[in-house]
């Protein structure tokens, strides 16, 4: 099937076939440039509205690293102690301000569709889970792992770091990968388990 994609193989390998959630990492740095490449490749993937309500703290110093670990559930705690970075990715549900900067053509979607704070509540954490999605991805094609995490307290790693405004979605260990790093490649649906044509 790969003959039928404009992306070659090896690309293919390093982004999806090969690439798996990373449990242990070496001690190398993950540098800003890194992240800010990664950032400037992944923001122009696409988005309801171009809304782009993904917000992201990385946690570099020992106190904030203290602070994000003590709400990590069980093995999470010692892998996010030990990543070389960690990013925490939330969702803004005040996105919708910057709807007249990066939606132009209809300067009037911010009030016509996003007044009511239960409709942008769901809309942001719709497109920011697109965007984690994306974020892990770009990961991958800085040659980084990633190690995506969704067991925390959510609620209190939000209270912490962000404001009320703010949910967070995961959080995501990053770096070269270390020893032992991935679990055995665990199964997939096939295509007709979750395609059908009507």
């Amino acid at each position: 099937m790969t003959a039928y994609l404009e992306l070659d193989a090896a690309a293919q390998d390093l982004l999806f076939r090969e690439a798996r959630t990373a449990n242990t990492f070496t001690d190398e740095p993950v540098g800003e440039e890194q992240i800010q490449a990664i950032y400037d490749l992944v923001k122009w993937a696409p988005t309801s509205f171009n809304q782009q309500p993904l917000r992201v703290v990385l946690v570099r110093t020992p106190q904030a690293r203290e602070r994000l670990v003590q709400h990590m559930w069980d093995s999470n705690k010692e892998k996010t102690a030990a990543a070389p970075l960690v990013a925490i990715l939330a969702a803004d549900g005040e996105f919708h301000e910057q709807l007249p900067t990066v939606f132009p053509v209809f300067p009037n979607a911010k009030d016509a569709f996003f007044s009511d704070p239960a409709v942008r509540e769901e809309s942001a954490r719709m497109n920011a889970a697109l965007q984690v999605a994306y974020f892990i991805i770009g990961v991958r094609a800085a040659g980084l792992a990633a190690g995506p995490m969704s067991g925390l307290d959510t609620d209190a790693v939000a209270k912490e770091f962000f404001d009320a405004n703010h949910k967070v979605l995961a959080v995501v260990n990053i770096g070269k990968p270390g020893e032992n790093a991935w679990w055995d490649r665990l199964p997939r649906l096939e295509f007709d388990q979750v395609f059908r044509t009507v």
